[in-house]
């Protein structure tokens, strides 16, 4: 994926546990899929870097062609899926925003330019900041989101920590990791 996006302009970036890994610099876990996150009006010239691959909307369990307008506005995954197999390859978020300004589709108040959101490996991989992947796990609580919390918080920077803390008391008063980002147990 990451050569197929190569020269694309739009700040896109490897995100959920795949961009742990990668700020984390290894595999931790196994991975079910793929997930990529784009800018929203960045999706064409993104869809076309990813031709020939088929593009199907999903959200509540349920997928529509991408030709469905309605679906696209109230949806932000987009999963691609081989046209040859029809095995899904890719989740691709299409992420809200102003600009150069990521906007957090959970709470549109929350803001940070994408020079802040898409950080980069020593090899040149973009992946979404730690911080905010954490945000987004945090709502579900699975056992790999806490595995994956548990692993990244001590490798988070205080601006990071403080950012994680700030984001998820507005989204989720009373989290249990809030604890343990303000000197808990890590």
């Amino acid at each position: 994926m990451a050569e197929r996006l190569d020269g694309v302009r739009a700040p896109w970036a490897f995100a959920a546990g795949w961009a742990l890994d990668l700020f984390r610099g290894e595999v931790t876990r196994d991975h079910e899929d793929i997930e990529v996150a784009i800018p929203v009006g960045m999706f064409d010239e993104v869809r076309n870097a990813l031709a020939p691959f088929e593009f199907d909307l999903v959200g509540s369990a349920l997928r529509w062609p991408l030709s469905d307008q309605r679906a696209f506005d109230a949806t932000h995954q987009t999963w691609l899926r081989d046209p040859d197999t029809g095995v899904y390859v890719l989740d691709l978020f299409r992420e809200p925003h102003d600009g150069d300004i990521w906007i957090c589709r959970r709470d549109r108040d929350i803001t940070r330019p994408y020079a802040e959101v898409v950080r980069k490996t020593f090899d040149g991989l973009p992946y979404v900041a730690p911080e905010i992947v954490l945000l987004f796990k945090a709502k579900h609580m699975r056992p790999k989101d806490d595995e994956d919390f548990t692993g990244t918080l001590p490798l988070l920077d205080e601006p990071s920590r403080a950012w994680l803390a700030s984001a998820l008391e507005r989204l989720h008063p009373g989290h249990p990791w809030l604890d343990r980002i303000s000197g808990g147990r890590p």
